[in-house]
């Protein structure tokens, strides 16, 4: 199975090849067999199959052996996570010693883990949820990351890049994912026209915390708020990027970006399969 209008450099260009992907994670095995098109894949509606072939996919990374995190955590699909990484890196261009601040890290860590193993950069990760972190650093020891991912508690739920940044950060970017709902009954309606497209009329439980779901006002507050704070600690990084689910939300940002002094705004688009998105970025 391929995957369409990944980044060049996405290793997972050229699809999945289940029978290495079952050396690299034995526990994938079970998951795999012919659909009707006698195509080899997985049910990609069963939590666990999906879940399993994405640590296949990290596994296949040197510097990554171990991942693990409660099932209320969301998953993150690989390729598309990687493909951020890539794009983050054409950005910054050559740049050495790159360090980058990832905002809403989460309990898989999966930006900084990513970033190391494919570039090797160094990372400060944030997250509200202290639960999340606990299960974060456990990722990090486990695979013996300390010396470049460092986690700090975002402790008001308000802000983004307040209480986080210290005197002498200096980034080379600031990453974030933004909750993209307003509530936690949209993100529940958002799962289950979700399921009902993978032909799966189960109910499950939605996987993914608060955080990692909704925020008062959506991702259009967010991501307003994100851009102001950024106006405030703008000498801490060079750029500051975040991926935008809603199309609509970019043409708002970029007008409050320029009013607050941003001496560049550039969207780049990302797509995988039939999902689009976009990394808007800006810089000062």
């Amino acid at each position: 199975m391929k995957e369409k209008n990944l980044h060049p450099k996405n290793k997972f260009n050229n699809g999945y090849n289940f029978d290495e992907l079952i050396k690299i994670n034995q526990k994938l095995a079970p998951f795999v067999s012919k659909n009707q098109f006698d195509v080899v894949t997985i049910d990609f509606s069963n939590p666990e199959a999906v879940k399993e072939l994405n640590k296949a996919l990290l596994f296949s990374f040197d510097k990554i052996s171990v991942w693990d995190f409660p099932k209320e955590n969301l998953c993150p699909p690989i390729p598309g996570r990687l493909d951020y990484i890539h794009y983050l890196a054409d950005l910054i261009s050559d740049e050495a010693d790159v360090k980058i601040l990832d905002i809403g890290t989460g309990a898989t860590c999966i930006y900084p883990i990513l970033g190391v193993a494919a570039y090797n950069w160094s990372f400060v990760a944030s997250d509200i949820d202290l639960k999340s972190l606990d299960t974060a650093q456990d990722i990090i020891d486990d695979n013996d990351l300390g010396s470049k991912i460092e986690l700090r508690h975002q402790v008001k739920e308000e802000e983004i890049l307040k209480g986080i940044l210290k005197e002498g950060d200096s980034f080379s970017a600031v990453m974030c994912n933004p909750p993209f709902f307003k509530s936690a009954e949209e993100a529940q309606g958002a799962n289950k026209r979700k399921n009902k497209n993978l032909g799966n009329n189960t109910v499950r439980n939605f996987s993914g915390n608060n955080n990692e779901l909704w925020y008062i006002g959506g991702e259009k507050a967010f991501l307003h708020n994100y851009l102001y704070e950024s106006s405030l600690f703008k000498e801490k990084s060079k750029w500051f990027t975040s991926l935008v689910s809603k199309k609509e939300n970019i043409k708002s940002l970029e007008k409050s970006s320029a009013k607050l002094g941003a001496v560049e705004f550039k969207v780049i688009p990302m797509s995988q399969g039939n999902k689009v998105t976009r990394i808007a970025c800006w810089r000062f």
